[in-house]
């Protein structure tokens, strides 16, 4: 369960976006997404292997820099 500490002087819209950004980093919706439909395990190790890859050459251009 997530909790929302909100102080008397903070607007609604203010503790809606404290609860949008706890929510987000439960991933929980990330989640739902992925179990939406079946992927192949080989095709989801291969997803993350090119992700890595991406990563690592972002990196690498950033230290060039």
């Amino acid at each position: 369960m997530i909790y929302v500490n909100v102080k008397d002087n903070d607007s609604l819209d203010k503790a809606l976006k404290k609860f949008k950004k706890k929510f987000e980093k439960t991933g929980v919706v990330k989640e739902v997404r992925s179990r939406s439909a079946f992927q192949k395990p080989c095709i989801t190790s291969r997803q993350q292997r090119i992700r890595a890859a991406y990563k690592l050459k972002m990196q690498s251009q950033n230290t060039e820099l």
